[in-house]
């Protein structure tokens, strides 16, 4: 069974299977529990339209119920991850926009951020070439990032009169490359070199360009056969505790590893241990 664009299957337990999901505004594609998203304009560098945001804000919110969906690969078609809005499609009807449209818009994309933070599934993102501006969001938004030598990453708000502040880079950046590092991309818009990302921590590995996208799967495949119960746990965690004091920490996380102890997964890893075999986990 096909269906619509922008559908999903329903099925008891408020869960759904995202395999047959027809994408409109990109491409998505589900194998052996691994996403791969991709973004697909290529001619423009894979911008971002009204219509994209809003798909892909709805697609993450979707993944937080997806059974058949353990982890995501994020990726731009061509040779390049995302140049940001579009100026044409975006950028040119902003300047058009009284406050409380531009507020609507600006709450709109933050909420994709806080989409693709909130769903359990780590998100991996195979960045290549431009990563400017939404695009640098959706990175940074993701758990881990892989990157090639000749990409450039670049939080370009100030080069078009914004602020460095949208879709929370003031808060995610520091968090991953460090206060000043931060400061500096989000003054400057500068780009930064794929060297550049992996020294200061973005990056979480540089791959060649040809291998990026096979590297980013074969690594979600992975965590798609491992302990995904325990993975969406774990992100859950790392974000909530962010606004933890470390007593807070502690206790929520001796709550969620109860919690984790109490799964068949962990049975399995330990009957596999002591018959001296690999744990075959499956998520329960």
């Amino acid at each position: 069974m096909r269906y619509l664009p922008g559908e999903a299957q329903s099925l008891p337990g408020n869960t759904t299977v995202l395999s047959d999901y027809q994408a409109r505004y990109f491409r998505f594609d589900v194998k052996e529990g691994v996403a791969t998203l991709t973004l697909n304009r290529p001619e423009r560098k894979n911008p971002l339209t009204f219509d994209s945001y809003s798909e892909l804000r709805d697609l993450f919110r979707n993944l937080a119920y997806a059974a058949d969906v353990k982890a995501v690969v994020i990726v731009g078609a061509g040779e390049n991850f995302c140049s940001g809005g579009d100026v044409h499609d975006i950028i040119g009807p902003l300047t058009k926009l009284d406050m409380p449209g531009l507020l609507t818009f600006t709450r709109m994309t933050g909420d994709l951020v806080k989409a693709i933070r909130a769903c359990p599934q780590p998100i991996i993102a195979a960045i290549d070439g431009i990563c400017a501006g939404a695009g640098a969001l959706l990175a940074l938004a993701s758990d881990i990032r892989f990157g090639t030598e000749r990409s450039k990453t670049a939080f370009l708000f100030s080069r078009v009169g914004l602020a460095g502040c949208d879709m929370g880079a003031c808060a995610l950046l520091p968090r991953v490359i460090g206060q000043g590092r931060a400061a500096e991309l989000l003054y400057t818009g500068r780009s930064m070199g794929g060297q550049e990302a992996e020294r200061w921590g973005f990056f979480n590995r540089l791959c060649m360009p040809e291998a990026i996208l096979t590297d980013a799967q074969t690594f979600a495949h992975a965590l798609a056969h491992g302990p995904t119960f325990a993975h969406g746990m774990t992100k859950k965690m790392l974000q909530q505790e962010w606004n933890m004091g470390v007593d807070e920490a502690i206790e929520a996380e001796a709550q969620a590893q109860a919690i984790c102890m109490a799964t068949n997964d962990f049975h399995r890893a330990y009957h596999a241990f002591v018959a001296k075999q690999k744990p075959v986990f499956e998520g329960d």
